[in-house]
Parts: structure tokens; C-alpha cells; sequence
């Protein structure tokens, strides 16, 4: 089952994940055919930079 953020309320602008078979997987609610598939330890090194702003500096 896809979840959202209770942050996007009714909204359907947002980012969707699930976990299946151990994986996470994340997709754009108003384009759900195209799915990114990932561990939960890459997920959560991605979210731990982004955090950090580890990224800023490419933007």
C-alpha cells in the first residue's frame, strides 16, 4: 500500500513510498507508473545527506 505525507493533505503533488519484497519504493503521486526502487540502507544514507546539506553545493 502506497503512503503519503500528512503533510500533502488533499493535495496530489507528492511523493508515495511503500516498502515490498524489502524494498523501498517511491514514486510521484501524479505519475505513478515510474518507480524508483531502492534499499532502506541507501533511502536512509540519501535522507542523512540531504539533512547534512551534503548536496547543497551542487544545486
Amino acid at each position: 500500500m502506497w503512503q503519503k505525507s500528512s503533510y500533502s493533505g488533499a493535495s496530489n503533488e507528492c511523493v508515495e513510498v511503500r516498502i515490498a519484497s524489502g524494498a523501498v519504493e517511491l514514486r510521484e503521486s501524479d505519475e505513478g507508473r515510474v518507480v524508483l526502487r531502492t534499499t532502506p540502507a541507501a533511502l536512509t544514507a540519501l535522507l542523512q545527506g540531504i539533512k547534512a546539506m551534503e548536496f547543497d553545493q551542487h544545486a
